[in-house]
């Protein structure tokens, strides 16, 4: 929850993808330190960061995607959705049947290349 609320922080401040690198690449060490440290690391206005961090209007955000997800059906990441359907096989061609599926019901040609 915490790396969340500084990711949203520093989004606040046109930072949110290069803070998001640095929290993947120190997945293993996250805490309050590491946080900060990312967080001076990529030069983000403290007081504004501390400020949003703070904000309750973060927190809520994050609560709400929460619950989306899990209304959704998401169990974890990542969770991929074609046309509103959760997809199970991740493999490609997984992928391909899926969205041919959905071309198929649209009326529309499939993604298998012709031969």
């Amino acid at each position: 929850m915490q790396a969340a609320v500084a990711a949203l922080a520093a989004e606040s401040q046109g930072k949110f993808w290069e803070f998001h690198d640095l929290l993947y690449k120190n997945y293993n060490q996250l805490n309050d330190q590491k946080i900060q440290e990312i967080a001076q690391a990529v030069g983000l206005n403290q007081e504004e960061y501390e400020k949003k961090k703070n904000d309750p209007a973060t927190t809520r955000k994050i609560q709400q995607d929460l619950s989306d997800g899990q209304q959704a059906g998401v169990r974890g990441t990542p969770t991929v959705f074609i046309n509103g359907i959760r997809l199970r096989d991740r493999s490609l061609q997984g992928f391909q049947a899926a969205i041919d599926k959905q071309l198929e019901k649209l009326g529309k040609t499939t993604t298998k290349p012709s031969s």
